[in-house]
């Protein structure tokens, strides 16, 4: 895996949350990660090149031990990619040479070039067609929609969709959370990376019109502060200990996106975080999101800023409805895309290999 451990949502609801569930089922298994907490810490800071050139110099030797450990395991499952840069030479090691079953996963259409402005001079190095590579020599490919698996199938036969899924037991459950549930203000609330809040251009305007007629907040949880502003605005700073506790403040959640390859690709993970917690979600209807939400049930699927507008509108002037949504968003997730509804269909990504 890229990342350390706990530290990157694609890694904690792809497979991370399942590692008691291998336990459980007579797995064995080690975590290796490209990155050291500190690597992590500094990778998206402008400047500091020569610091991350010797930590990415120092991560590859450790890698190279890393894969020479893996020849006593039975399969490597793969998150993304072994190495940030170069070829798949790593991974060529690990399937012809030792001979190993990958596993390759991913949530992302990350053949596609996709980066922050603090890493641009590293991008002619990233070697984004490795990805193709590497799934010719994978055993077997864990994707998580239906877009990024139709994809993968130019090049490996053995595809299977495993969704991003919640924890809808032990960590995205309301009922810990009761205090929230009869909150007086109504919260319109977005969380994502900075990296990610581009899409929020779209709907600031909407926002801000609405702002004149109804009294409510507009809530940012995010890495780093919007780079817009306004009367109702309130930003909370991201924090993996907080994270749900801050979601619950949220009435409505949102997730705009734009329509290209990129968004498609994506596996909705903001709205089946909403949804998790009983928060009615809107959304762009591209990729997943159109399985994750029914419209009108517990959710919106909104492309024109006049049905963005409506769609808020009409929750803002109607939070009886909102209030009914709530245990529809919730059902939704906990029957189709929660960890326990997915379990066997992770365990068989290690069968039939």
């Amino acid at each position: 895996m890229p990342y350390p451990h706990g530290k990157s949502p694609s890694q904690r609801f792809r497979f991370e949350q399942y590692l008691d569930i291998l336990i459980e089922n007579d797995f064995e298994y080690s975590l290796n990660s490209f990155y050291s907490e500190k690597t992590w810490e500094i990778l998206h800071w402008e400047g500091h090149t020569f610091s991350k050139i010797s930590r990415v110099l120092k991560a590859f030797i450790v890698r190279f031990y890393q894969v020479f450990k893996a020849i006593k395991y039975d399969y490597v499952f793969i998150h993304r990619e072994v190495a940030p840069v170069g070829p798949p030479f790593l991974e060529w090691i690990l399937a012809k040479l030792f001979r190993k079953k990958i596993i390759y996963d991913f949530d992302d259409a990350i053949w596609l070039p996709n980066y922050s402005e603090a890493n641009t001079k590293f991008q002619k190095l990233k070697c984004y067609s490795k990805v193709n590579g590497i799934m010719k020599m994978a055993a077997k490919i864990s994707v998580g929609n239906q877009y990024l698996a139709e994809y993968a199938r130019q090049f490996n036969e053995n595809v299977k969709i495993n969704p991003t899924t919640i924890d809808t037991e032990n960590y995205h459950n309301p009922k810990f959370y009761k205090h929230f549930e009869f909150q007086e203000k109504i919260v319109v609330g977005w969380t994502g990376t900075h990296t990610t809040a581009k899409y929020l251009d779209f709907l600031v305007p909407i926002i801000e019109k609405l702002t004149i007629e109804f009294d409510f907040e507009f809530c940012v949880i995010s890495n780093e502060e919007p780079t817009f502003q306004m009367p109702n605005l309130k930003f909370i700073k991201w924090e993996k200990d907080t994270e749900i506790e801050d979601l619950m403040q949220f009435t409505i959640g949102v997730m705009p996106l734009t329509d290209d390859q990129w968004a498609k690709g994506k596996c909705g993970f903001k709205a089946l975080q909403y949804m998790a917690l009983g928060i009615p979600a809107i959304a762009s209807p591209i990729g997943v999101n159109n399985e994750i939400i029914d419209h009108g049930k517990n959710g919106f699927l909104c492309s024109t800023e006049k049905q963005w507008h409506e769609a808020l509108y009409y929750l803002l002037e109607n939070p009886e409805e909102t209030k009914k949504m709530h245990e529809n968003a919730r059902k939704k997730i906990i029957e189709n895309y929660s960890v326990e509804s997915n379990k066997r269909n992770f365990l068989n990504l290690f069968s039939d290999l």
